[in-house]
């Protein structure tokens, strides 16, 4: 690389409008927020049943849902979060793109086909069908709301801190915003309208992302080694290799098997397997959602040394000690305020399409496996579970505005790595041995979903990252900062213990007739 490009890509005295009205982002924030919720106005008016309502009448097509599977996968964390750990750890950062991908070929070949084929509109349709339904519902439902609150601070935090340094506003109001936008999309439109704002925000991601690395590229002549000879030049070759952030080999191995393995334990994406109108739908859904993922994932690793090489760590972290604003300080380095104005809307409606969804996964767990098997002890009167659904995604959005406030500051990829660990730990084990393992007994799931969720709540307490870096303790009393590892491997142990302890006749006799379903579709939800 020649001097003159080096010292054209150095980070030096670099200032940026972040955190003043910026017009363009304004215009293009309010242009999506009126078009997306012209859209939910569309879907109300054809949200009347419970089918339609949960699982967009189970109409979306194979390359439509793929889209928006990635659209509901490409979170905050992705676009914020990750770019920004790369932009102040390194290398190590990108742990998280390659752990956030791979879990993709597992739901292709384990999950999908079988979720679609027992299931109706939660995850928990799936553990429970050869099961006894109460205790498996409530359990379910606990690991399902756990996740989706934990996911549910990392795109609040993101949302909060994006407004502020779009609008100036207050970061409290920020939140509150984003609760109550997304909160009508859920409430009003369901799964329809959730399922067009997240293609909608696909598109505009993957565009926005791909301009932006375009835009970055040239200023160091298209050459990927360009861009890496400025990073080591910069800041030593130790930000190009493993071990500067992650310095544990089991730290990595947990946060990897977190991040591949809670993919499949996720409730908003599993849901999003109800809408396709039969099995080869599901399947084509994660092959085209892995191709759009894949390719993205690419651009956030290209967009965060980019940041770094081009704007600085220190101006980063400045900003934002999360390191969240790095896309968007890329941004308006290379594309001036116009181009940030964009970038920055597109992040918005990432963030907004996100929790969309969760929010109704949430309401979803509430309704369909609280209301109707648990308190109407699976009688359902469609009206009344719909009119539970709507008053949870009201809570849900509170909720999500509560924690929006109390995790101010965080790092987003971070807290959806803890939400990954939840989801891997209570939902996947469970899952995964009610659709393979004949002996898999009630006792054994509800042990494995319940054991597996606190273990890896009291883990994440004890670890390093809230008990030193929160509360201020000297030295962690649990040394991995994720702790997948341990909770997830123990829930697997627990489930087959137990069900080999108290073994369930009755559920076993049943299976010959669910593999008949899982793999042939017989009789699955139309």
């Amino acid at each position: 690389m020649s001097l003159n490009l080096l010292l054209q890509a150095a980070p030096s005295g670099i200032e940026s409008t972040l955190g003043t009205a910026n017009p363009v982002s304004i215009a293009i924030f309010f242009l999506f927020v009126v078009v997306t919720l012209y859209i939910t106005y569309w879907a109300a008016k054809k949200t009347k049943t419970g089918s339609e309502f949960y699982a967009a009448g189970r109409n979306i097509s194979g390359f439509q849902n793929g889209l928006a599977l990635a659209g509901d996968y490409m979170s905050a964390a992705s676009f914020l979060g990750i770019a920004g750990m790369v932009a102040t750890k390194g290398y190590d950062g990108l742990i998280y793109s390659i752990g956030f991908l791979v879990g993709w070929p597992l739901i292709m070949f384990l999950i999908a086909e079988p979720l679609r084929n027992l299931g109706k509109y939660t995850f928990a349709d799936v553990v429970a069908y050869r099961l006894r339904q109460r205790p498996i519902r409530i359990a379910s439902s606990v690991g399902s709301l756990l996740t989706i609150s934990f996911y549910l601070i990392a795109q609040m935090v993101g949302a909060g801190t994006l407004i502020k340094t779009l609008f100036g506003l207050d970061y409290e109001i920020a939140v509150v915003v984003v609760g109550i936008v997304m909160t009508c999309y859920v409430l009003f439109g369901g799964m329809i309208a959730t399922t067009w704002v997240q293609i909608i925000k696909a598109v505009l991601l993957l565009s926005g992302a791909t301009i932006l690395v375009l835009l970055a590229m040239a200023k160091f002549n298209f050459s990927p080694g360009d861009l890496f000879d400025s990073v080591r030049t910069q800041y030593g070759a130790d930000m190009l290799a493993p071990g500067g952030y992650i310095t544990n080999p089991l730290d990595a191995i947990s946060l990897g098997l977190a991040l591949m393995l809670g993919t499949a334990g996720l409730p908003h994406i599993l849901m999003r397997f109800y809408t396709v109108p039969d099995d080869k739908a599901a399947r084509k859904s994660v092959f085209v959602a892995t191709g759009f993922i894949g390719y993205f994932y690419i651009l956030t690793f290209f967009i965060g040394f980019s940041a770094m090489a081009l704007v600085g760590k220190l101006p980063i972290e400045g900003l934002d000690k999360g390191g969240n604003m790095a896309a968007l300080l890329l941004a308006e380095h290379v594309g001036g305020s116009a181009f940030l104005g964009f970038i920055a809307s597109v992040a918005f409606a990432t963030i907004l399409a996100v929790v969309a969804g969760l929010t109704l996964s949430g309401a979803s767990s509430i309704s369909h496996d609280l209301y109707v098997h648990v308190v109407k002890k699976g009688v359902s009167d469609e009206k009344g579970e719909i009119k539970v659904a709507k008053r949870a995604t009201i809570f849900l959005g509170l909720l999500a505005i509560g924690l929006g406030l109390i995790f101010k500051g965080q790092n987003v990829a971070f807290m959806v790595g803890l939400a990954f660990s939840i989801a891997a730990s209570a939902n996947f084990p469970a899952l995964l041995m009610s659709i393979i393992w004949k002996g898999f007994t009630t006792a054994g799931a509800v042990w494995s979903i319940v054991f597996g969720a606190a273990l890896s709540l009291i883990l994440i307490v004890l670890s390093p990252t809230v008990w030193v870096d929160v509360f201020g303790n000297a030295e962690a009393i649990f040394p991995l900062k994720n702790p997948a590892l341990v909770s997830m491997t123990s829930a697997f142990i627990v489930g087959i213990i137990v069900s080999l302890m108290k073994p369930d006749q009755e559920a076993a006799d049943k299976f010959e007739s669910e593999k008949l379903r899982t793999y042939l579709g017989v009789g699955s939800e139309k």
